[in-house]
């Protein structure tokens, strides 16, 4: 997957005013929306039309000069055949990003679907005059591959080919290559638009309004448990009633990929995005064994703790998000945010700070939750001659802070990855999540440090604490479900009630015996997005923030250079894999110890907690 972000949107956004938002009667500011004519100018721009239709020439052009002939020629010239190539590559990563951005800011827009599906429809033929020459270059043996890479000129592009022929074991024939690559319109973009189209244009009953998706959710962190409930057995009913739909969607994109994964011999479900990621399907399997084997001393102590601070003898899963009884959870206005999170950064570097505050001075957020907008957050990095753009949904939380810390980590690294070029810029998602885990950990230590009242300090580090299990225990409990699911699906269509008996199954055991959960709670794997854009990404987050605990406490003890080591590290992008990149840090992701360091620094906040509490 190129992109950080995967849903595709269509809408000119480039004109949206600035939006106040409010959250009851406290505002947060005026939130900014994103301008995104440093794409393109509107989905009528004429240079839409210029970029397909050159796009479409040099593509022919480029197949009819190179198909059939890289075995035979010189490394200089397969380098020369490279660069022309990313070119191409990226003027589609262009069109393609502006017309998901677009969709992601309003996907009830019929305009905006439409104008979505069409760039969609209309790269993918482009692309499939491209398709030949990543299949004809992992035709090249290996010997003769390393004389080409003799040559200086191609070297360059050695962590690209290096990565490119991981999938040489899973490559088919270029018939069935081209027709996987044209179908995917029809296929999982389609049914991932229609889940997309779906989840946007809910309207959930609450009281007396009708809520979007988002701001539903968002009810989930109320102070006030009536209202966390009514959420919560709202959210539930609304999903209920289209079950069926979901369950649809899931099973038809689990046999999609059981029948893909079979026709390139992928030994397991989760095996092409472990590959993807560059790892291997073991590391992934100790992560997520070490993970699991700890939810006693993590969240199942953690969550025995809060049962007790909110009074209550078991826990729905409307309370796992509740503030603390004594958190006022004051509301941040978007300029405090801004500059909470930019000092953080820049008491680390200032030009850690610096690249973050273009995001601010640029036109590059888009924050306000409006109707129809994508749930959630996410960075999409665009192309390199560009910029990336944030979306956020930001209700004035603590909570958003830290998600803006977040999205914004992921954003500064992508900046810095640009100078790599579109075809080596990007990262695996293990890697991709550093910096975003990293510029949370930095925001919420300054803001921890700053804070002497201890029942104050005591909020934040239980805030923290479950904003970590958020990230690597439910994380790894969505992975684990996945990976039932699919396994599942391989014996036939899955009911929606079994879908729901494997997701409370997975609840129960990672977030233990302090949780009852109430009936509707089994339809709520329906909502999350990425089981259906991005099969198996979820470990990522758990990878990423437990090295980003290993990485923090290198920090902490002082390495000499870090700030410098860490920049390089971003400004690396795709070309060293994670070895590489934390060999100058001393820490090493293969070393099974590894994942029990970042785990310890979750469990020590918890003893800290249960100190004083």
């Amino acid at each position: 997957m190129r992109h950080h972000s995967t849903r595709l949107h269509s809408a000119n956004l480039a004109s949206r005013p600035m939006h106040a938002a409010s959250i009851g009667e406290l505002s947060v500011g005026e939130l900014p929306a994103w301008d995104l004519s440093d794409l393109y100018a509107a989905p009528e721009a004429p240079e839409i039309e210029a970029d397909l239709k050159r796009a479409m020439s040099e593509a022919q052009a480029f197949e009819a000069e190179h198909a059939g002939t890289l075995e035979k020629v010189s490394g200089k010239h397969l380098a020369a055949a490279i660069a022309e190539f990313e070119a191409i590559e990226e003027v589609l990563g262009r069109l393609m990003s502006y017309a998901q951005l677009l969709f992601s800011g309003d996907s009830t827009n019929s305009k905006y679907g439409k104008f979505a599906q069409m760039v969609s429809e209309r790269v993918t033929a482009i692309s499939s005059h491209l398709l030949f020459f990543t299949l004809d270059l992992n035709r090249i043996d290996d010997e003769a591959m390393a004389r080409k890479l003799a040559d200086p000129d191609l070297a360059r592009w050695r962590p690209w080919l290096r990565d490119l022929r991981v999938f040489r074991p899973h490559q088919l024939s270029d018939e069935v290559e081209k027709l996987l690559h044209e179908k995917e319109v029809t296929g999982r973009a389609a049914w991932s638009r229609l889940f997309d189209e779906t989840t946007a244009a809910m309207l959930v009953p609450f009281g007396d309004d009708r809520l979007t998706l988002s701001a539903t959710l968002n009810k989930l962190s109320d102070p006030d448990r009536a209202v966390r409930e009514t959420a919560g057995h709202a959210i539930g009913a609304a999903f209920a009633g289209d079950i069926k739909l979901f369950s649809l969607i899931t099973n038809t994109l689990a046999k999609d990929k059981e029948i893909i994964d079979t026709w390139r011999k992928y030994p397991r479900p989760g095996s092409f995005r472990n590959r993807s990621n560059m790892v291997e399907d073991a590391v992934v399997d100790a992560l997520v064994s070490s993970v699991a084997s700890n939810y006693g001393r993590l969240s199942h102590r953690y969550y025995a703790m809060k049962a007790k601070w909110l009074g209550l003898e078991k826990l729905q899963h409307w309370d796992r998000n509740a503030p603390l009884p004594d958190d006022d959870d004051r509301i941040i206005p978007w300029p405090e945010a801004q500059a909470r999170v930019i000092s953080a950064y820049g008491a680390f570097s200032p030009e850690l700070a610096d690249v973050g505050a273009r995001f601010f001075d640029h036109a590059w957020i888009d924050a306000a939750p409006n109707p129809g907008k994508a749930g959630g957050a996410f960075a999409h990095p665009t192309v390199p001659s560009a910029h990336p753009y944030l979306l956020l949904n930001y209700h004035g939380r603590t909570r958003d802070v830290m998600t803006l810390a977040h999205e914004l980590g992921h954003g500064v690294h992508q900046v810095l990855a640009g100078g790599q070029g579109y075809l080596m810029s990007g990262t695996p998602l293990t890697l991709a999540e550093t910096a975003s885990v990293f510029g949370e950990m930095l925001t919420f230590r300054a803001l921890l440090d700053a804070e002497h009242d201890p029942r104050r300090r005591h909020i934040m580090l239980a805030s923290k604490v479950e904003d970590m299990l958020n990230t690597v225990v439910r994380q790894t409990a969505f992975y684990q479900f996945e990976t039932l699911v699919h396994d599942e699906r391989r014996g036939g269509e899955i009911l929606p009630e079994r879908i729901g008996e494997i997701w409370l199954q997975v609840q129960r055991a990672s977030l233990g015996p302090a949780f009852e959960f109430s009936p509707e709670y089994s339809v709520f794997w329906a909502y999350i997005p990425h089981f259906i854009h991005s099969p198996f990404y979820v470990y990522a987050y758990a990878f990423g923030d437990c090295l980003v605990n290993a990485l923090y406490g290198v920090f902490q003890d002082g390495h000499p250079g870090f700030q410098g080591k860490y920049l390089d590290m971003l400004r690396a992008g795709g070309v060293k894999r994670h070895r590489e990149l934390l060999a100058p840090f001393g820490l090493d992701a293969a070393d099974p110890a590894f994942w029990n360091k970042g785990l310890d620094v979750i469990a020590g906040f918890i003893d800290e907690l249960e100190a004083t509490s």
